[in-house]
C-alpha cells in the first residue's frame, strides 16, 4: 500500500459531509489538504479543527474560472498536486414537473458542470507531473433510479459515464475513481420536507432511519488513494446495510 504522507490533495464541498470527513482523515494520515467550498465561515472552521499542513478557499465550482484559480493556487501553495476529490454536489428531490429551472441547473452546473471543470483544470497539471488521481462523488441513486430523484441520478450516472470514459483516456500514469454513497447522514440531507412534497418527505425519513455515518465513505476514499501506483479502484460503492 502507497501513503497518504505529504500528499496534496484537493477536496471540493469540504465545509461539511462527506468533503469535511475525508480532508480531516487524509490530514490525520499525513496529507496536505486544500479545502474548497462556497463558505467562507466554515472552510476555516474545519481548517482550524483539522489542523496539520491545512489550507482553504472560497470556491464555486459552477465556475471554471473558480476551479482554476483552486488548483493553481494549491499547486503555487503546495508544490504539487496529487488527487483531485470532486465531492461538491446538491440535490432536489421532487418529481420533475415540481422542479425549477433554478433547481435543475443547479444539479447540473454543481454536480455534473463542477466535475468537468476539475478535470479541465487538473489534467494539464496531472499529465506535466506524470501521475495524479481523480476522485469523483457519484451516488447510489445512479444505480437504483427511483421517482423524485430522476435529475440527480442523470447527472450522476453523467459522471460515472465521464469517470470511466476518462479513465480509459488518460493512461496508465493517472488514476480514476468514482465512489457511489449510499443514505449518508449529511447537511445534504437537509430539514424535514413539509407534507405537500411527499415524494421528498418519504426520502427524508427513510434517511433518517438508515444512514451511515460520512466517515464510512471518507475511509472508502482513503483506501482507493492508498492502493500502490499500478492499482486503479476504479468504483466504490458505499451503502448502509439497510438501504434496499
Amino acid at each position: 500500500m502507497m501513503s497518504i504522507q505529504n500528499k496534496v490533495v484537493i477536496v471540493t464541498g469540504a465545509s461539511s459531509g462527506i468533503g469535511e470527513a475525508t480532508a480531516s482523515l487524509l490530514a490525520a494520515r499525513g496529507a496536505r489538504v486544500m479545502l474548497a467550498g462556497r463558505r467562507a465561515d466554515r472552510l476555516e472552521q474545519v481548517a482550524s479543527a483539522i489542523g496539520g499542513d491545512v489550507a482553504w478557499t472560497v470556491t464555486d465550482v459552477r465556475r471554471h474560472t473558480d476551479v482554476r484559480a483552486l488548483v493553481s493556487g494549491t499547486v503555487e501553495r503546495f508544490g504539487r498536486l496529487d488527487v483531485l476529490v470532486a465531492n461538491a454536489g446538491v440535490a432536489t428531490v421532487a418529481p420533475l414537473d415540481d422542479l425549477t429551472d433554478e433547481q435543475i441547473d443547479d444539479m447540473v452546473s454543481v454536480n455534473l458542470n463542477g466535475v468537468l471543470h476539475g478535470i479541465a483544470a487538473a489534467l494539464p497539471v496531472f499529465r506535466s507531473q506524470g501521475s495524479g488521481h481523480f476522485v469523483q462523488t457519484v451516488s447510489t441513486s445512479g444505480l437504483r433510479i427511483v421517482a423524485g430523484q430522476t435529475v440527480y441520478a442523470g447527472v450522476k450516472n453523467a459522471v460515472r459515464t465521464i469517470s470511466e470514459g476518462l479513465r480509459q483516456e488518460v493512461g496508465p500514469s493517472i488514476r480514476v475513481t468514482a465512489v457511489s454513497p449510499g443514505m449518508v447522514r449529511t447537511e445534504f440531507v437537509g430539514e424535514r420536507p413539509p407534507a405537500s412534497n411527499p415524494t421528498a418527505l418519504a426520502t427524508w425519513e427513510q434517511v433518517q432511519k438508515v444512514a451511515i455515518a460520512p466517515d464510512a465513505i471518507a475511509r472508502a476514499i482513503a483506501f482507493a488513494i492508498e492502493q500502490p501506483k499500478d492499482v486503479d479502484v476504479n468504483e466504490i460503492v458505499v451503502r448502509p446495510t439497510a438501504q434496499g
